[in-house]
């Protein structure tokens, strides 16, 4: 996979979540949105799973977990997808000509 499907899937992605999630929840992740609901009193419960979604992702880029999820199934990394373009295209290592040896070495 490339950089455009990454970008092609999220786009999809996006588009799929709109704007409400209805989620299920087991016993023990309602007893913790509960007992955080209680203690840090958003406004919304809407609030605090933001604020989660945050904090995962953030944890994911700084721990390189995004990188090697991005890296296995892309191909690519987070600064690259980012950036729009890979390293290779950043750094004009895809347009070396290729080599031919009989004339490798003549001036």
């Amino acid at each position: 996979m490339s950089l455009d499907d990454l970008n092609d899937e999220i786009t999809e992605s996006y588009s799929e979540l709109g704007d409400d999630l209805d989620i299920a929840l087991d016993r023990e992740t309602r007893n913790e949105l509960a007992l955080l609901e209680t203690a840090l009193e958003p406004e919304a419960t809407d609030e605090l799973v933001r604020r989660a979604v945050h904090m995962l992702f953030q944890s994911t880029v700084e721990t390189g977990t995004l990188d090697f999820h991005l890296r296995s199934g892309y191909d690519v990394t987070y600064d690259e997808y980012l950036s729009g373009m890979t390293f290779e295209e950043m750094t004009g290592a895809d347009n070396y000509p290729s080599m031919d040896d009989e004339r490798r070495y003549q001036f």
